[in-house]
């Protein structure tokens, strides 16, 4: 069965520094709730909390029935925790890791072997291999087992697809669909926006706090104003031409492209006056092309704002 998890006034200080800000969230049971932010923005800290490592400086959080500083004891049986840095033992073999972490819970592979079939056999032919001469994304499924094995109604993994190649990444994103078809909740951090739109919802974190906390597509859907791509023969003078442009909002470098905002509806119109303005300014090859926004718009656009949202 799943459980869910309610996070209610939570902060994190570090000395002086305050890696989490009030932070007030609810996760549903059963979900893929992921966590939307570059370092330094709170997650792995929250997620420590979660998992009883460590405890708030103030506020309160419950997985399930459990408090995550009363009930440290429960909770470790009931949620699986992969760091975001790889941290099993990389002089033991894949089979010796498995067997390890099944025996800190009283279990064996044999015993709970259904719950990581589909991991495991991917990796299980290379079961007599060290851990550490292993790739990154057989390290990830090999992780990914171990916290796995006990059974747990949770697992909260801390950026698993950093440093894995996309292909990997595709393939640990389906075996997690998989997990949810099982009625595990799933909690999930990245520095991938594109991730994003894999999730129920999501949140989008900065500095500690919560910019917003919604379904992915409403996200999107509640950019505001009309988005544009520019480009020209002089990409790093651009940007500062195009932050004094009338009836723009917002102007961020995006790939090969910058985006840029429109505050007016008239689309053709606001085209041609940039178009103007940067021939008058001495640019040439120069394209503007109407664009749908995506996560990461939404994301520099809170940032920019600095709203906070709090759900």
């Amino acid at each position: 069965m799943s459980i869910a998890i309610n996070i209610k006034n939570i902060c994190k200080n570090y000395g002086d520094v305050e890696a989490l800000k009030d932070i007030t969230l609810n996760i549903n049971a059963g979900e893929i709730f992921g966590f939307i932010g570059p370092d330094g923005s709170g997650k792995t800290s929250l997620f420590r909390i979660l998992t009883s490592l460590i405890i708030p400086t103030s506020g309160n959080a419950t997985v399930g029935n459990y408090n995550v500083v009363k009930d440290y004891k429960q909770i470790r049986q009931t949620t699986g925790y992969m760091p975001g840095r790889f941290s099993l033992y990389l002089d033991l073999t894949v089979e010796e890791n498995l067997n390890f972490y099944a025996s800190i819970f009283n279990t064996s592979i044999e015993e709970n072997y259904d719950l990581v079939k589909d991991i495991y056999t991917q990796i299980e032919p290379f079961k007599k291999r060290l851990a550490g001469d292993l790739s990154g994304g057989m390290k990830q499924k090999l992780a990914l087992s171990c916290a796995l094995i006990h059974s747990p109604k949770l697992i909260i993994l801390d950026e698993p697809t950093t440093g894995v190649d996309a292909v990997s990444r595709m393939e640990f994103w389906e075996l997690l669909k998989k997990m949810q078809k099982r009625g595990i909740t799933i909690i999930v951090s990245t520095p991938y926006m594109d991730e994003a739109a894999l999730c129920d919802r999501v949140a989008l974190m900065q500095n500690g706090s919560l910019l917003a906390v919604d379904q992915p597509n409403n996200i999107v859907n509640s950019y505001k104003g009309n988005l544009f791509t520019v480009s020209a023969n002089n990409m790093h003078k651009l940007i500062h031409n195009l932050d004094n442009l009338k009836d723009t909002s917002q102007v961020f470098r995006f790939g090969e492209t910058i985006h840029i905002t429109s505050t007016i509806e008239d689309d053709r119109q606001y085209s041609e006056a940039v178009i103007k303005n940067l021939k008058e300014a001495g640019y040439s090859n120069i394209e503007i092309n109407k664009a749908e926004p995506v996560i990461e718009d939404c994301f520099l656009a809170l940032m920019d704002k600095g709203d906070i949202k709090k759900v």
